[in-house]
């Protein structure tokens, strides 16, 4: 099965399209000003079928930014769906999965769960070979971002924030096949939750902090380096504190099946 014959549940794709078109609205709503420039929106779709990215992608939103947490998945997805799509892996890296991540997928568009520079080294690896197969992707570093653990809650990855500038300058000057793109965090949700009305998460605070001390050190703009940060139940207050780009998934893609009931892509009717 191919993009151009994978079937699209009508009432499926018109259910996703309401709920992209809620967020993108939300979006809106909580920008600074008017005019302030929108933060990208990564769809996080894992555990979802195919089906609903190409409904997604497919007119009238279009829509180009897609994100996955299991490598594997977002392998057999690549391969299934338009090349043209943009792929984000935002789940966790394992060092040794990391030179395959960057080689297989061509249209990779960035990893944003970048927490130690041997990880960025395999990345770096991977790109390069990718790029010996495919020269047009010579001119098309893979974007990362470094994740930073501004909750200081074990489970969770990332560099602590004093460490994210020894990363950073590691990438920007020992991986040449990669571009720097910015900051990343995964924000304690007890934290957004529990805020008083005027104020924001710290975790957001923190990483704009760090963003700018980082900058500092790079001898960069501020500017040049993004904060990703904010997903379904915080992606509001993340735009408050200035975050550049958003990872929504079950607010578009709804509830989540089990890991071991999902499926690639779905065979469904047309009429349907």
């Amino acid at each position: 099965m191919t993009a151009e014959t994978m079937p699209i549940t009508p009432s499926r794709a018109s259910t996703l399209s309401t709920n992209l078109t809620s967020i993108l609205t939300r979006i809106s709503s909580a920008l600074p000003q008017p005019s302030s420039p929108a933060p990208r929106l990564v769809a996080v779709s894992k555990l979802k079928p195919a089906n609903d990215i190409l409904a997604l992608h497919s007119s009238p939103h279009s829509h180009l930014h897609f994100g996955e947490n299991y490598q594997q998945e977002l392998l057999e997805k690549s391969k299934l769906l338009p090349r043209e799509i943009r792929w984000h892996f935002i789940g966790a890296l394992q060092t040794n999965k990391c030179k395959p991540l960057a080689e297989q997928i061509p249209n990779l568009w960035c990893v944003e769960s970048v927490d130690a520079a041997k990880k960025a080294d395999q990345l770096q690896k991977g790109r390069e070979a990718l790029c010996q197969l495919e020269p047009d992707c010579r001119d098309i570093p893979l974007r990362v971002f470094v994740q930073v653990n501004t909750s200081g809650e074990e489970e969770k990855s990332g560099v602590e924030p004093g460490a994210a500038a020894v990363l950073c300058r590691h990438i920007r000057e020992k991986c040449p096949r990669l571009r720097l793109q910015g900051l990343m965090t995964i924000g304690a949700l007890a934290r957004s939750r529990g805020v008083a009305e005027g104020k924001e998460n710290e975790d957001f605070v923190t990483l704009k902090e760090v963003r700018d001390q980082v900058a500092k050190e790079l001898g960069v703009k501020e500017e040049e380096l993004e904060l990703s940060m904010g997903m379904s139940e915080d992606f509001e207050s993340a735009i408050r504190c200035g975050s550049d780009e958003v990872r929504v998934g079950s607010s578009i893609f709804g509830e989540r099946p089990a890991k071991k009931d999902a499926q690639i892509k779905e065979d469904v009717d047309q009429g349907k």
